[in-house]
């Protein structure tokens, strides 16, 4: 696999409305430890479509993982122009600080937003450019947006070689876990 698509929950899905959440650091490593595989294995590119939640985080994980692995590339293809402008100052700071950082940037529409077309021409063309997705998605926590990611992935899956990897609360539950953990050994 060359290209992987990355997405999952929004950050307000989460209860997260700022990046200083004690939270996000899990759900990075957790991307990062489901990365550094696919990367040793031939992952080319990192693709999200860059709202504010899982799939920046995935960016920074794959911004981190470019230390290690130089080859690494990653990419935001949004569904319109712009579509930060209607965020907080701090969240459009951060947003266009990691598109500087990034290897490509697009949006599917150079308008701004006109309609939910644009969110389906922009996952046309993210399914076609990739050939697995991570995806950070806990259905038994709930119904949420990533869910229609998952039904497309699981009906690509079925139709054609196309691969599905999750990472659902557990997984990110036990790294909070063991670094919650490893600190109280350390402070004894």
């Amino acid at each position: 696999m060359k290209n992987l698509l990355v997405t999952g929950y929004r950050a307000h899905e989460l209860g997260i409305y700022n990046n200083k959440h004690r939270g996000i650091p899990y759900i990075r490593q957790a991307i990062t430890n489901r990365l550094i595989p696919l990367i040793e294995d031939g992952l080319e590119w990192v693709i999200t479509p860059g709202q504010y939640g899982v799939d920046l985080w995935a960016i920074e994980a794959a911004i981190k993982l470019r230390e290690h692995y130089p080859h690494l590339k990653c990419s935001i293809i949004t569904a319109f122009s712009h579509q930060e402008e209607q965020w907080n100052e701090e969240k459009q700071h951060y947003y266009r600080e990691l598109i500087r950082q990034v290897d490509y940037y697009g949006a599917v529409s150079k308008e701004k937003y006109i309609g939910s077309w644009q969110f389906i021409a922009r996952d046309e063309l993210l399914f076609r450019k990739t050939e697995g997705i991570l995806l950070v998605y806990d259905e038994d926590a709930g119904e949420a947006s990533p869910k229609y990611f998952k039904q497309r992935a699981l009906k690509k899956q079925a139709n054609e070689q196309y691969d599905v990897y999750t990472i659902g609360s557990e997984e990110i539950q036990f790294l909070a876990d063991e670094a919650h953990s490893n600190s109280e050994v350390f402070y004894e």
